[in-house]
C-alpha cells in the first residue's frame, strides 16, 4: 500500500501524528511462529536452562509465563523454580503436570537472534510501507511519523476491531482517522507476519511511547492533542518516558509520585537534582516533546509472503502465487526507487521447515520480469514438494539513482549466477537478508555520463567500499529494552 492515505486524511494537519509500534513479547511470539502449538502456553526464551548449565537469564517471557512469576532479565534458576520446564516434568495425557504440587510448566526455548531478525525485518517492511518516516529503535520497536498519511479528524462509530482499542469509543462515540490507520497497521502486522503489536498514537514521540505501553498486550491507545494533559496527569511516575526505577525512587523521595506531580514540579529544582535530564523529564510529563521522528536507515530488503489454505504440491498453484508475489515485490521496489542485487524465494514445508534460495546479480537492477523469472527458476527445485507458504524477496538494495546495471545476457556474461541456499527445520536465516544485514548499499562512483553499464570489477570494488563506509558510519542504535524484554547483548 505504498503511499496510501486514508480517505479524508489531511496533509496539512496542525499537529503531528506519531505512532509508537512495540511488538508484544517479541521473542516468545517468534517462537510461536515456529511452533504454533505453543500458542497460549507459558513460553520462556533465554539461556542456561539445560540440565547442568544453571547460569543464564531470561530474555523474554510470554504473558502466560509472567503470570507465574517469570520476568525478563531474571536469573534462569529463579525462572525454573517458579515455572519448571515441561521437558523435565511428568505430564498427563492432557499435557498438564502429573504432580499436583506443580501448578504449571513452561516451554523454554534458546535465543534464536537470526530468526528474530528475519521476523523483525518483515515487520519493519510493513512499517516503512505505512509511513513516510520510520525511526527503528530496536529489533521490536519503532516510531512512525504518519502526519501526511492520516489526520486527527474525527468520525462517528466504534472501533469494532475485536481487540484492545482507543479508550472508550466502542460505544459509538467519535474516533479519529488516526485510530483507524493505526488499526490498519496492527492488522497488517498480524495478518502478514503473524505477531501482535501494541500501538500508541500521539502528537509526539514521548506521548506515543507512553500510550503504546498503556494497554498491553495487543493494545491500541490514541491520545489526541487536546487529551495529552488528562491522559498523562494520573499516571505513575515510572510511566513517564525516560523515568527508570532509580530516577523514580529519587523523585518519590522529593514527593513526586505521578506524571502530574512531575509536570507541576519546579523545573529549576529538577535541573539542580538531575541536570538537563530533569528538565527534559519535566517537559515530557507536560506532554512537551518537539523531537522530530528521524529515520535511522533505509530498508535492507523488500519481501512478500503468502500461505496456502492447506499445504499443496500443485505446481501451477505455487507458480501462480510466486508470480503474484514477485509482481508485488517489484512494484514496492519501484515505488521506493530501490534497485536490487539479489532475488530470492522462501519455501515453507510442513510442519515448519524453512528453505531459502537466492541468486545474486552482477549489479543493481529494477526489472520486474527478472524478479519473476528468477523466482520461478528457484522454485523448480521444489517441484512435487508439499508447501504451506511461499515468499519472494529482493535484497542487497541500492537507492542510488541512475546506477542501474545493464544485465542483458548477464548469466552468459558471468558464466553462471551466484546461487545461495539455506535449509533449516526451525529458522528462517535468509542468505539474501544476511547479504545486506548491515545496511543498504549506495554507490559513489562517477556518474557524470549517467552510465548504466559497468564492469563486474567496478561493482565488486563499489560493494567493498560501500560496506566499509556503512561499518564506519553505522547509525545510533538504542539498547533500551521494551515490553519487559531484556537486551541480548550478552547473548550474541
Amino acid at each position: 500500500m505504498s503511499g496510501e492515505t486514508l480517505p479524508g486524511a489531511r496533509g496539512d494537519a496542525e499537529e503531528r501524528i506519531v505512532f509508537h509500534v512495540d511488538m508484544d513479547c517479541f521473542y516468545a511470539s517468534c517462537e510461536r511462529l515456529k511452533e504454533p502449538e505453543l500458542d497460549g502456553e507459558p513460553v520462556v526464551v533465554g539461556m542456561g536452562y539445560e540440565p547442568g548449565e544453571g547460569h543464564g537469564a531470561v530474555a523474554t517471557a510470554s504473558y502466560e509465563a509472567r503470570a507465574h512469576g517469570v520476568d525478563s532479565a531474571q536469573p534462569i534458576t529463579q525462572a525454573l523454580d517458579a515455572l519448571p520446564r515441561a521437558a523435565d516434568a511428568e505430564l498427563d495425557d492432557d499435557g498438564n503436570p502429573a504432580d499436583p504440587d506443580v501448578p504449571a510448566v513452561g516451554y523454554y526455548r534458546p535465543v534464536d537472534m537470526e530468526y528474530y531478525k528475519e521476523v523483525s525485518a518483515q515487520v519493519k517492511e510493513i512499517l516503512h510501507d505505512c509511513a513516510d518516516v520510520v525511526r527503528e529503535v530496536s529489533i521490536d520497536e519503532a516510531y512512525l511519523d504518519v502526519t501526511e498519511r492520516t489526520a486527527w479528524q474525527t468520525v462517528s462509530g466504534g472501533s469494532g476491531d475485536g481487540g484492545n482499542s482507543d479508550r472508550g469509543n466502542d460505544d459509538g462515540s467519535e474516533r479519529t482517522l488516526a485510530e483507524g490507520y493505526a488499526r490498519h497497521v496492527k492488522q497488517r502486522i498480524d495478518r502478514e507476519v503473524g505477531v501482535t503489536a501494541s500501538v500508541g498514537v500521539g502528537p509526539n514521540m514521548s506521548v506515543a511511547k507512553v500510550a503504546s505501553d498503556y494497554d498491553k498486550p495487543n493494545g491500541l491507545v490514541v491520545v489526541r492533542p487536546e487529551e495529552v494533559w488528562s491522559f498523562l496527569d494520573p499516571l505513575d511516575i515510572e510511566e513517564v518516558h525516560g523515568v527508570g526505577p532509580v530516577t523514580a525512587r529519587e523523585l518519590r523521595e522529593m514527593g513526586i509520585d505521578t506524571a502530574g506531580d512531575l509536570a507541576a514540579a519546579d523545573p529549576h529544582r529538577l535541573g539542580e537534582t538531575f541536570g538537563e535530564r530533569g528538565r527534559e523529564l519535566h517537559r515530557r510529563a507536560r506532554g512537551d516533546d518537539d523531537r522530530a521522528v528521524t529515520p535511522t536507515g533505509l530498508p535492507k530488503s523488500l519481501s512478500r509472503e503468502s500461505a496456502f489454505t492447506r499445504p499443496t504440491s500443485e505446481s501451477e498453484a505455487m507458480r501462480e502465487k510466486v508470480r503474484a508475489l514477485a509482481a508485488d515485490v517489484a512494484e514496492r521496489a519501484q515505488s521506493r526507487g530501490a534497485l536490487y542485487r539479489t532475488i530470492g524465494i522462501k519455501v515453507v514445508q510442513p510442519p515448519f521447515e524453512v528453505n531459502t534460495r537466492a541468486k545474486s546479480l552482477p549489479g543493481p537492477v529494477d526489472d520486474p520480469g527478472l524478479v519473476e523469472s528468477v523466482a520461478l527458476e528457484l522454485l523448480t527445485e521444489f517441484d512435487g514438494s508439499r508447501v504451506r507458504k511461499l515468499g519472494v524477496r529482493v535484497s542487497n538494495l541500492d537507492f542510488a539513482e541512475g546506477d542501474q546495471a545493464s544485465l542483458d545476457g548477464w548469466e552468459n556474461a558471468t558464466g553462471e549466477a551466484v546461487e545461495e541456499t539455506e535449509t533449516s527445520p526451525s529458522r528462517s536465516n535468509d542468505p539474501a537478508t544476511s547479504t545486506a544485514s548491515d545496511g543498504s548499499e549506495t554507490n559513489d562512483s562517477d556518474t557524470n555520463d549517467g552510465r548504466t553499464k559497468r564492469t563486474l570489477g567496478d561493482w565488486a570494488a563499489d560493494h567493498a567500499d560501500s560496506k566499509r563506509r556503512r561499518d564506519a558510519d553505522s547509525g545510533e542504535r538504542s539498547t533500551e529494552s521494551t515490553d519487559g524484554q531484556a537486551s541480548l547483548t550478552e547473548f550474541e
